[in-house]
């Protein structure tokens, strides 16, 4: 196959790092992810999902490759056929520990929400979170990995949800649209309301906002 060819073959996430693990006596495995790492505001949430082998709901994939309409109808599925933990850092977390650290924090969490402990644990990124079991870090896993896809889901879900909820108590900056990220929307309103306690003040936007407020 050329090289044009091969680059244009899409890799589908699929259930074979779980099954090593699982012949290799390490079970249940858990995939973990998170969404909420770059917004300005919000809590960033982690998900862990156990999968049942033979019960996956089909076209389980990155969230971030999913619609919205898509990503809520497998987060429906989920709920029915897998093991599912959901963990949180709090805004006030972020600015104390830095994103990864919270990011670190929120997916212990997550894992310990599951109710049931795994023995292994696959983890999207290359950073592994302080857990009590093995685990193997996969990059871009959240293409790659059916249960890390799924937590990708449960994470990005939970978190816009929230997003959307807390938009109602601080109008003006467009969080059910943009998340917390940092949009026009989002900028915009920043200008005219100024951060609030939802936003993380160690952000380097939100933090030369309050700086320059001080200063005039």
């Amino acid at each position: 196959m050329k090289m044009a060819q091969m680059a244009a073959v899409k890799i589908k996430a699929d259930f074979s790092f779980e099954q090593a693990a699982l012949d290799g006596g390490l079970g249940p495995v858990c995939g973990i992810d998170e969404a909420g790492r770059g917004p300005w505001a919000g809590p960033v949430v982690a998900g862990a999902v156990i999968l049942e082998p033979g019960n996956i709901p089909p076209g389980l994939a990155d969230s971030k490759t999913l619609s919205k309409a898509r990503r809520e109808e497998l987060f429906g599925q989920l709920q029915g056929v897998a093991v599912i933990g959901v963990g949180r850092a709090e805004v006030a977390e972020i600015d104390k520990f830095n994103i990864l650290g919270a990011t670190m924090l929120a997916m212990a969490r997550a894992v310990a929400d599951l109710g049931q402990a795994p023995a292994h644990a696959l983890v999207d990124g290359n950073r592994p979170p302080d857990l009590p079991c093995s685990l193997e870090c996969l990059v871009k896993g959240d293409g790659r990995c059916l249960s890390i896809a799924a937590a990708s889901i449960i994470a990005k879900v939970t978190r816009d949800r929230e997003m959307t909820a807390l938009a109602e108590r601080f109008p003006g900056f467009g969080w059910e649209r943009n998340a917390g990220y940092g949009t026009a929307e989002h900028r915009d309103g920043l200008a005219r309301l100024g951060p609030n306690i939802m936003h993380r003040h160690s952000f380097a936007p939100i933090r030369k906002l309050l700086e320059s407020s001080i200063n005039t």
